[in-house]
């Protein structure tokens, strides 16, 4: 592809916000659209993608925002001019995450968010270590998202389906980044999408966890760098 270069639409994981992707370099002269998850549902988060921008872009996704990428991959696999992809999984949800999905709305409901966030943070660091200050940064993040989109993202956990049939009829450029200490998402799921994806390049990131973007930015730079190169050639 040739002529203005194409945006980035970027997705962040569940409890996290734009301040995920601070302190990545993005490419230079790509205009960058971030994209809240605040629907209770895959597809309409998808939709909020697609209509993030008009035409072809490269997406950007981690965790759960890489699950609403594969589903816009599904639905306008012509829009999706490059994807990359990390600390994720492409499989249909567990019955017992299916559970805890629910405890943790519960928990929510009561009033008990601040809880939650203490649940959930372990998993974001790698092998589950975290010093006082990257904790902090955490609890900052996902109180900024709140309650309420924290209900609509466990809502939508649910509704995602098995994607690797729509990776395997993917036809642009991609990259997956794996952090070799995500305790969450394991490499093993990314070598995974790797093989369903027919142009990718599976990256494992040494030290990182589920936080790919804080704990290894400059590889996440340099990947999208090389991505965004793919797309222009391909």
């Amino acid at each position: 592809m040739t002529g203005v270069p194409l945006p980035l639409v970027v997705v962040p994981g569940m409890l996290c916000d734009a301040d995920l992707w601070s302190d990545v370099t993005f490419p230079e002269g790509h205009a960058v659209h971030h994209v809240a998850l605040r629907r209770p549902d895959i597809g309409a988060l998808a939709d909020d993608v697609l209509s993030a921008v008009d035409g072809p872009f490269v997406l950007v996704g981690l965790s759960l925002g890489a699950i609403v990428g594969f589903e816009v991959l599904r639905r306008a696999p012509e829009r999706v001019a490059g994807m990359c992809v990390m600390a994720t999984n492409a499989a249909a949800p567990r019955p017992e995450q299916r559970i805890a999905w629910r405890e943790l709305d519960a928990l929510v409901a009561a009033g008990r968010f601040a809880e939650v966030v203490e649940r959930t943070l372990p998993d974001m660091f790698p092998d589950r270590r975290r010093s006082a200050a990257d904790a902090e940064r955490y609890r900052r993040m996902a109180q900024a998202v709140g309650p309420e989109a924290a209900r609509a993202q466990l809502a939508a956990q649910p509704t995602r389906e098995d994607a690797l049939a729509a990776l395997r009829s993917a036809r642009c450029p991609s990259v997956v980044l794996a952090g070799s200490r995500d305790t969450l998402c394991p490499p093993a799921f990314h070598h995974t999408i790797a093989e369903a994806l027919p142009h990718s390049r599976l990256r494992e990131l040494p030290d990182a966890g589920q936080l790919v973007p804080w704990q290894r930015p400059d590889a996440v730079g340099s990947a999208l760098q090389d991505l965004v190169t793919a797309v222009t050639t391909a």
